[in-house]
């Protein structure tokens, strides 16, 4: 099992990157931008708990559904690695790739209007989407109960700090500007290519050492 500082430190650059609270801060600003500031807090409340019992059932559930469908540990990481570099690399063009795109919706002014919406697309595929999910699930999988808090953790953290964001956000992007949240944007993008690479290097080092064993 890897050091659970360096666990924890790589599931939160990971869940970061590609979760992006930073530059999906503007997208839940225009989704809200009609609801008064008590609707607002609740729909980023509601939509990050989502998100959370979302990943936290696919990660807690994982090792059941690779084995359920005679899914081997190192193939999974390769795809998910695949996935998750393929959102890195559509970032790094400065666009969003179609694994995290949310589905364009008219703003109601009703609380149920408000509620559906963070069931989706704010929980889901905007911030629990399959990136997150694949994402959570490569760094739980195969791991003992220890390696699953840790992870859950880690993605509490980028929970905490997302609902700051969403909440704070026409001041964040006050003060730092459409380029700089480019910029972020754009360097979540690298950490996310760097970070399915290496998913994808340790399944095909899992799928070597199992033909040679």
């Amino acid at each position: 099992m890897d050091h659970p500082v360096t666990l924890f430190g790589t599931a939160f650059a990971g869940f970061f990157a590609i979760m992006n609270p930073i530059a999906n801060t503007p997208i839940f600003l225009g989704l809200t931008e009609e609801m008064d500031e008590r609707t607002t807090r609740s729909v980023a409340f509601r939509s990050i708990l989502i998100a959370f019992l979302i990943v936290a059932a696919f990660c807690a559930g994982g090792n059941f559904l690779l084995h359920f469908f005679g899914i081997t540990l190192s193939s999974f990481r390769i795809a998910g690695g695949l996935l998750v570099a393929l959102v890195g690399y559509h970032l790094l063009q400065g666009g969003h790739s179609p694994v995290q795109k949310s589905k364009e919706i008219d703003v109601g002014k009703s609380d149920d209007d408000a509620m559906s919406m963070a069931v989706s697309p704010l929980g889901m595929p905007l911030l629990a989407g399959p990136g997150t999910i694949v994402t959570g699930m490569n760094f739980a999988a195969g791991g003992s109960p220890q390696r699953l808090c840790i992870v859950l953790a880690a993605f509490i953290v980028i929970c905490v700090l997302t609902y700051i964001c969403f909440v704070s956000g026409h001041e964040m992007t006050r003060f730092l500007g459409k380029s700089m949240v480019m910029v972020v944007s754009r360097l979540m993008g690298l950490i996310l290519a760097v970070i399915g690479t290496q998913m994808v290097i340790e399944g095909i080092l899992g799928v070597v050492k199992g033909a040679g064993s």
